[in-house]
């Protein structure tokens, strides 16, 4: 049994690992060749999330599900670093939205540098990745066009807020298949694509990818409440103090206003929609919010998303690849402790 990065996920097969490990090799490989620029502080600032490390769940994906076709067709290391860019182009972006200081334990691109900077690193990140795209044929241009639009549209729904009427929870689980979901959707997709996979195979993957995508998103809230920054690479309680609601803030506000909610929940509600930025007010926010069950309620979506995510599998053949797939179902949960 060897184990492979992301989540130290145990690969029992030899070949299928040394598959993956090239695979990952060459990404990474790809991704400083792809954030070069001729202007050295772009290459600078392009590389910083690069060099920062990072799981790399998504070209991970990529790989394992080129297992399912033939995992050395040259379209799949170029998907894979498609769909790295515009995660870490993303991810410039929301450290921007977030006003985020820390991000994979080194300072955020715009605390370094600004907020210009941030937003326009991520742009040329975006390039980049269209860039590789246009070799990989029409197809996978209109497929990560579309994931792009979910993407986008699940980050504009978040800020918009629940239509009247919507649930709230339902409405947040929306926006997580789109901004998180829809481009894991695209690894697993491409992955399989990539690879000659059957269509069928193809399809299921897909649908696999948007629901484990969706737990890991769900396990990152999770996150958020209950680690130190030492654990998740950025600073606790981040979204809180921005003031976003996530899965478990949703199920106090829930609880807080059904029958059986308590003074103590809605006392707790108030103070989260209070002035976060203050730091003794925030430290006594998340405090509470870990020991509420809430967060438990949280843990188990994110358990019921994997096990979907897992269930979705079943009619792929047993291989060493669908075996690591479903180890990813359970590494997810282990996040969310």
């Amino acid at each position: 049994m060897t184990v492979v990065e992301p989540f130290g996920l145990s690969v029992r097969d030899q070949a299928l690992e040394a598959d993956v490990q090239a695979g990952l090799a060459a990404v990474e490989e790809g991704l400083l060749e792809a954030t070069k620029s001729d202007v050295p502080f772009i290459t600078e600032a392009a590389q910083h999330l690069v060099r920062a490390g990072g799981k790399r769940f998504r070209p991970l994906l990529v790989m394992l599900a080129a297992q399912f076709g033939d995992t050395y067709s040259p379209g799949v290391v170029p998907s894979a670093v498609v769909v790295e860019l515009t995660h870490l182009a993303t991810l410039y972006h929301d450290d921007v939205m977030d006003e985020a200081d820390v991000r994979r334990g080194v300072a955020s691109a715009n605390a370094r540098w600004g907020n210009s900077v941030a937003v326009l690193t991520g742009d040329f990140l975006f390039a980049r990745a269209s860039h590789i795209l246009a070799d990989l044929g029409p197809d996978a241009v209109r497929i990560q066009a579309e994931a792009f639009e979910r993407l986008v549209t699940g980050q504009i729904l978040e800020t918009a807020g629940p239509r009247d009427g919507q649930d709230p929870i339902d409405h947040y689980l929306d926006v997580l298949a789109g901004k998180t979901g829809s481009l894991v959707a695209v690894a697993c997709r491409f992955g399989a694509m990539m690879s000659g996979a059957q269509e069928s195979v193809v399809n299921i993957l897909t649908q696999y990818g948007e629901r484990l995508g969706t737990a890991f998103q769900l396990a990152d809230d999770v996150l958020d409440i209950a680690s130190d920054s030492h654990e998740s690479g950025k600073t606790p309680g981040t979204d809180l103090r921005e003031g976003i609601a996530t899965l478990p803030v949703l199920h106090l506000r829930a609880l807080a206003e059904g029958e059986s909610g308590t003074a103590e929940d809605r006392a707790l509600c108030e103070l989260l929609a209070g002035d976060l930025t203050d730091d003794a007010r925030h430290a006594e926010a998340l405090t509470k919010l870990r020991a509420h069950p809430a967060l438990e309620q949280a843990r188990r979506d994110t358990v019921r998303y994997a096990e979907q995510a897992r269930a979705l599998l079943a009619p792929l053949p047993q291989c060493p690849a669908k075996a690591a797939l479903e180890g990813l179902c359970d590494a997810v949960v282990h996040r969310a402790g």
